[in-house]
């Protein structure tokens, strides 16, 4: 468990901030001056401080604090240090930058803001931590940057998603992951297959929606020699390469009619026929599919057989968008700096408190993808150490007098809930490209960084023609 510093000569601060951060996962310790804040800085080695830069014997100035930061600084350089500086504070809070400060944090303190800084703090120094030894301590995890086999993320949705694959990876039910473009589903598909008994051998992906409808018979199943023109030799297909292992089927709801009879007939009695043969190939493997499509609506509408989806979707997996994820944005973002950071050289350390809080409200029409590619643009434009939302390509303006004039004021009669103010958001942007490219569904996803599926998917959910 990491330890945190608090450090306010205000009681009723220090009071309200123990009171706030007591069911996060790292200890608490407080102290009202800069001596005893040094004292307990020493003994204990915290991670993470806050510092209030007002400290006695001159509250009202910044002597101490910035005495306190220096000598911080100098003992420990993998704890990090978070000033809290009062609103229109701009310049001592760059200088507490340069100083070494890891972020500052302005007053009156934003609870959820603040949890958001310490969090990438904590990540941070635990890094910073473990680069100091010769290898990692035994059992070495940030806590602050949760894992689960390479999905990264703690809201209580993923949590909920970790336990449903620790119970069901064990087994060889079919599983059905569900989920908007660019939420992970290939991921917790990897995720099931490796902790199953089939991850010595081979997880075989197959994307039904990118292979032609005449073509995809014999690229699930095989053909042999003369079976059309062109078929010079005998192919096996991708389900026969899952034999023993796992064959995974992205975009399912993609697949065509004829061809959903034909896999039906396998999932019954787990054998095939290649294209121009006559015998009966048995295979053995465990079926992951996925889609992004609504699966009940498509049975309803006839373009997907409900008794195939009563095969593949014995157990179901739904990931949440990452609209609905909370803090997991930030925590995503930080792994993608630290990953992408990693490959090539750069003097990025991390983001803006504005580039954070801009991440915060955008409402991620292309999930955790999006989050991905733009972070990765912003390693390359930015131009200082700190990511702006200018590198992002996040408009922060937007996102500020739209969030203004959905909430309707304080205390006003017309305010909105969040999701109502995201789809609001959501519905115009889709409008806007549809405008700007004359009705070019191409262009028009390509422009606020989204799949063409997820597009039509938006199309969809607003009732809009594309």
């Amino acid at each position: 468990m990491g330890k945190l510093l608090i450090v306010d000569d205000n009681e009723d601060v220090r009071r309200q901030l123990r009171w706030g951060l007591s069911r996060e996962p790292y200890e608490l310790l407080l102290a009202a001056d800069g001596e005893e804040a040094l004292k307990i800085f020493r003994e204990q080695k915290p991670g993470v401080v806050t510092l209030d830069l007002g400290l006695p014997p001159d509250p009202e100035g910044t002597d101490e604090g910035f005495r306190c930061l220096e000598a911080m600084v100098q003992q420990n350089r993998s704890a990090q240090v978070v000033v809290v500086t009062g609103h229109h504070d701009k310049e001592n809070a760059l200088r507490a930058i340069r100083g070494g400060a890891f972020d500052f944090c302005r007053k009156p303190v934003d609870l959820a803001e603040l949890k958001v800084i310490i969090n990438r703090a904590f990540y941070l120094s635990d890094l910073k931590s473990a680069d100091q030894q010769d290898e990692p301590p035994a059992g070495y995890t940030s806590p602050q940057v949760p894992h689960f086999n390479g999905l990264v993320g703690d809201c209580p949705a993923m949590r909920s998603v970790y336990a449903t694959i620790e119970k069901v990876a064990g087994s060889d039910a079919p599983v059905l992951i569900t989920g908007e473009s660019g939420t992970g589903k290939e991921l917790v598909a990897r995720a099931l297959h490796s902790l199953s008994s089939r991850r010595k051998a081979s997880m075989i992906a197959v994307n039904c929606g990118a292979i032609p409808e005449n073509l995809i018979e014999s690229e699930l199943f095989g053909h042999e020699k003369g079976a059309f023109t062109g078929a010079t030799n005998r192919v096996q297909g991708k389900v026969e390469y899952a034999d023993g292992g796992t064959l995974f089927l992205d975009e399912i709801g993609e697949l065509p009619a004829p061809m959903q009879v034909k896999f039906l007939r396998f999932l019954q009695e787990m054998v095939i026929q290649r294209v121009g043969g006559r015998k009966d190939i048995p295979v053995n493997c465990r079926i992951i599919a996925a889609t992004n499509i609504d699966i009940e609506e498509a049975m309803r509408q006839g373009t997907f057989r409900e008794d195939l989806y009563f095969r593949i979707g014995v157990v179901t997996i739904k990931l949440p968008p990452l609209r609905d994820r909370g803090s997991d944005v930030m925590l995503l973002a930080e792994h993608f700096l630290q990953t992408i950071s990693a490959q090539q050289d750069t003097k990025v350390q991390g983001f803006s408190s504005a580039a954070e809080k801009a991440m915060l409200h955008y409402t991620w029409p292309g999930n955790v993808r999006e989050l991905e590619n733009k972070v990765r643009r912003a390693i390359i434009l930015a131009s200082g150490q700190r990511i702006g939302p200018e590198d992002l390509g996040i408009e922060t303006d937007g996102c500020e007098s739209t969030a203004e004039s959905c909430a309707g004021g304080i205390g006003g009669s017309n305010r909105k809930t969040l999701k109502e103010a995201r789809n609001a958001v959501e519905r115009e942007m889709v409008e806007n490209a549809l405008r700007v490219f004359s009705g070019n569904i191409v262009q028009a996803a390509k422009s606020i960084g989204v799949s063409r599926p997820t597009f039509y998917d938006l199309l969809k959910k607003h009732g809009l023609d594309g």
